[in-house]
């Protein structure tokens, strides 16, 4: 399956496996009391600070982008190992919550869109 062949219906199955997902391991994990929440968010920030340099400059499949996104669906593993799917799901999230992308978008005006591109390779051709 290639990202522009990815089906609403599909799609939706995506938002469904990051919820159960995520669903199954808060509760297995006292709400993910095994992660220093602390460390994820810097890791993250440094990421994030890194991919932003390289939005106007690269496409979201080139191999440095796809790179971050190695580590990017690291640091997400922490929590517990996404599947293709819920690591898709989680880049629609990012776009869907407004919370999340105003989060985003601050390092970037096109940060969502382009780090859902780059994850949605990521899971497919990698997870």
């Amino acid at each position: 399956m290639q990202i522009n062949t990815l089906t609403p219906e599909y799609l939706q199955e995506c938002r469904e496996a990051l919820n159960k997902e995520q669903a199954l391991s808060l509760s297995q994990t006292n709400n993910w009391s095994h992660v220093d929440k602390h460390q994820v968010h810097l890791d993250w920030d440094s990421l994030y600070k890194e991919l932003a340099q390289h939005i106007d400059t690269l496409l979201p499949a080139s191999s440095e982008i796809q790179a971050i996104m190695e580590r990017h669906y690291a640091i997400a593993s922490r929590f517990y190992p996404p599947t293709k799917e819920a690591y898709i799901g989680m880049s629609l999230l990012y776009a869907e919550n407004e919370d999340m992308k105003t989060f985003h978008d601050a390092y970037h005006p096109e940060m969502v869109s382009f780090l859902a591109q780059a994850m949605q390779i990521y899971a497919l051709s990698q997870v």
